[in-house]
This record gives structure tokens, C-alpha cells and sequence, in this order.
């Protein structure tokens, strides 16, 4: 697939070590997220690593919000700096923003609205976990402020394979190109 230095991006979301902890094996998705990144440092597109995380006392989790309210009382004992560390393998390079989301948008409570626009970038690639949380809310939101979106289907993963089965091939097309990480890289 042909590649734009000048108006891409890829989204490495949410490959943190307090999320991938939830992964029976996380090997695989590592590696295919790993050559990913390596792809576009080659092609000089940028990359961007999106992550989530609260301040001190979670002022940003409303007991409105039934996903996080459930979680606040588990993430209290959460090393936060720890919970938010990217994995080692897949570590940014200097000068590779990071950004920081309060929700499962990578635009929701984030300034990557502003980065992508600062790199000119109208088509975004998304990797990360989970594909019913981070890549499914960052597909809907994208779409709607109007970015050409590329899922890579195999450099996603979520805790239920089926549900990752149906986003990938039924209800991503509808929004976006859904290719695997090979695909993307030739």
C-alpha cells in the first residue's frame, strides 16, 4: 500500500504495560506492532505512541461513566508512571511524541488532535489493544473529523478474539482500509 510521508501517521495505542498485562500471550502482537514501528521509521512517517492515564486521585473519572468508574476503584492501587509505561520492545525513539488520553479515544482528553495536525497527517494507521475499546472509539471519532483511516488487523488484539473477528471484518470496512501488517509494509 502506497504511503505518504507527508500526510501519515501510524497510532500505537494503548501498548502499555498496565494493558498488556490482560493478554494471555501478548507475544505476537508485540512483534507485529514492533515491525510496524520499524516500517514506518523506514518510510519516515510518524509515529505516534497514545497512551492512558489518570492524575492522583482520578479527577478525570466521572461516576457517570460506567467502563471507568468500574475500574477507579482497581486502578487506586496503580502505580500510575509504571501502569502507563510503553513496552520495552516497542519503546519511542527521541523526538516521538507521546500522548496522553483520559478515555478510550486516543482524541478524547488528548492533544493528538493538534500533534496530527502540527504533522500535517489526514490519514492515520491504527495499531494497539484493544480493538473494542482504544481502535474502535479512535475509528469512530477519526471518521468523523474526516481522516483516511488504515486498521492493522494483525498489529491489533483484544481479551475476546471474537469480538476482534467481527470489529476487523464486518464492521471496520465500513470506516476504514483493514489490512495486515505485511500488507501495510510492502
Amino acid at each position: 500500500m502506497e504511503q505518504s510521508k507527508t500526510n501519515t501517521a501510524l497510532l500505537v495505542m494503548d501498548m502499555q504495560l498496565g494493558i498488556l498485562r490482560n493478554l494471555t500471550d501478548a507475544t505476537a502482537l508485540i512483534t507485529n506492532v514492533k515491525k510496524t514501528i520499524t516500517h514506518a521509521r523506514e518510510k519516515n512517517i510518524p509515529v505516534i505512541y497514545v497512551v492512558v492515564g489518570f492524575r492522583p486521585g482520578f479527577p478525570e473519572v466521572s461516576p457517570n461513566n460506567k467502563s471507568f468508574s468500574a475500574s477507579k476503584s482497581r486502578f487506586a492501587n496503580e502505580n500510575m508512571a509504571e501502569f502507563m509505561t510503553v513496552h520495552p520492545d516497542i519503546v519511542p525513539a527521541v523526538g516521538e511524541v507521546t500522548v496522553i488520553k483520559r478515555r478510550f479515544s486516543a482524541f478524547t482528553g488528548s492533544d493528538l488532535e493538534v500533534i496530527l495536525r502540527a504533522y500535517g497527517a489526514q490519514h492515520i494507521v491504527l495499531t494497539g489493544i484493544s480493538t473494542s475499546g482504544v481502535v474502535l472509539s479512535t475509528t469512530r471519532e477519526a471518521a468523523d473529523k474526516d481522516y483516511r483511516i488504515t486498521i492493522l488487523s494483525d498489529a491489533c488484539a483484544d481479551m475476546d478474539e471474537e469480538v476482534h473477528r467481527v470489529l476487523t471484518t464486518k464492521v471496520f470496512p465500513r470506516q476504514a482500509d483493514v489490512i495486515s501488517v505485511e500488507d501495510w509494509s510492502k
